[in-house]
């Protein structure tokens, strides 16, 4: 099963503030730990939302709206991909995130749907041309 962890981002994320050398550090022997146990199968920092831009659709219609977007504390600050057998182990694993003692982190752990999750809808063409798509990293 694969979860998607999104660390929620903060103040100091959001104004730029950049890790010191020791969060960094903690933080590579964290993803290390991930990458020798199999489960990672992807992992980022964030820009701060002042780089970003949203696409909101209206109608079908989008619009772009560029950041900085307001509540720190609902936007992602950076995110895991991780491929384990269960929601409790995900869990289990972002309990051992290292975290700056006096700062708050919060984690979201979300399930990624699998091609089977979307049953007869998802059609054995569709899947095909989907896994080929993954695998050259091509569009039509």
């Amino acid at each position: 099963m694969r979860f998607m962890a999104m660390i929620k981002s903060d103040e100091r994320a959001e104004a730029g503030v950049m890790p010191t050398e020791e969060e960094l550090t903690a933080m590579g022997r964290y993803n290390e730990e991930l990458v020798k146990a199999g489960v990672l199968l992807a992992g980022e920092g964030l820009h701060p939302s002042s780089k970003g831009a949203r696409v909101r659709f209206t109608d079908g219609r989008p619009t772009v709206i560029d950041g900085p977007f307001a509540e720190a504390k609902e936007l992602i600050a950076g995110f895991w991909l991780i491929d384990v057998k269960s929601k409790e182990e995900a869990v289990e694993w972002m309990k051992r995130i290292p975290c700056t003692e006096g700062l708050p982190v919060d984690v979201e752990i979300r399930q990624v749907f699998e091609a089977d999750d979307f049953g007869e809808a998802y059609t054995p063409e569709q899947r095909e041309k989907d896994e080929a798509l993954r695998l050259t990293g091509k569009r039509d």
